[in-house]
């Protein structure tokens, strides 16, 4: 029968620690991902764009999903750098304990939700939530909880995602336009416009390298 691991040996109960630590983050990363990292932004930016092409379940969602999670390991990579110089080495090698690296790690990561908030300029956001989670109007970033910045971020991420979107859609929307005016001035009403005007859009894109210059500012709204 397989024996249950002495507990009190520091190095079986550190084998334990990080089996527990490794289930909890697997658990809490699809929140994480979704809630305080850069893929919100990004994957409603590429729907959006999908939409204003108007080719319906093209690319499909795996390859937005895909293309949206590696662009945001790149956007976070310095971010998520700091935490494991800062936090998760430290707790590993026993140097401090569970709540200080907790405390630590939550640095970076608000560093850079603040950084996108202030960019956004959504101060308002941030006193709403703060005000229904019982606070006073926070006069520093340092007052500001973390139960009450990560609303707060998603909602300014919504915010710059759909504005980026208007700005997409624009080009695409004129083409649309130009077509359905033609189209009805030669009579031919009964002809769906978006039939014509696709392979017209899908042609601006190709020629304007649209892909890279979609990925670029995407990547570049991050920047401090």
């Amino acid at each position: 029968m397989p024996q249950i691991p002495d507990l009190s040996k520091r190095e079986n109960f550190s084998a334990a620690m990080q089996m527990i630590l490794l289930l909890t983050v697997l658990s809490l990363a699809p929140a994480i991902l979704i809630m305080m990292t850069s893929f919100t932004r990004i994957v409603i930016v590429l729907s959006l764009l999908r939409q204003a092409l108007g080719t319906q379940s093209l690319p499909p969602n795996q390859v937005l999903i895909g293309l949206a999670m590696f662009m945001t390991f790149l956007v976070m990579g310095p971010t998520w750098n700091r935490v494991n110089d800062e936090a998760l080495k430290p707790y590993m090698a026993g140097d401090i304990d569970q709540s200080t690296a907790m405390s630590r790690a939550e640095v970076p990561m608000r560093e850079f939700m603040i950084n996108q908030i202030k960019k956004a300029d959504n101060d308002a956001d941030v006193d709403l939530f703060a005000t229904y989670n019982g606070q006073p109007p926070p006069k520093t970033w340092g007052d500001v909880k973390t139960s009450s910045l990560i609303p707060a971020f998603m909602l300014s991420e919504l915010k710059t995602a759909f504005l980026m979107g208007f700005k997409i859609y624009l080009p695409f929307l004129i083409i649309d336009m130009v077509i359905s005016t033609v189209l009805i001035s030669m009579g031919m009403m009964m002809l769906p416009p978006a039939m014509i005007s696709l392979p017209f859009k899908l042609l601006l894109f190709v020629l304007v390298n649209g892909w890279h210059l979609i990925v670029a500012n995407l990547m570049g709204s991050f920047a401090t």
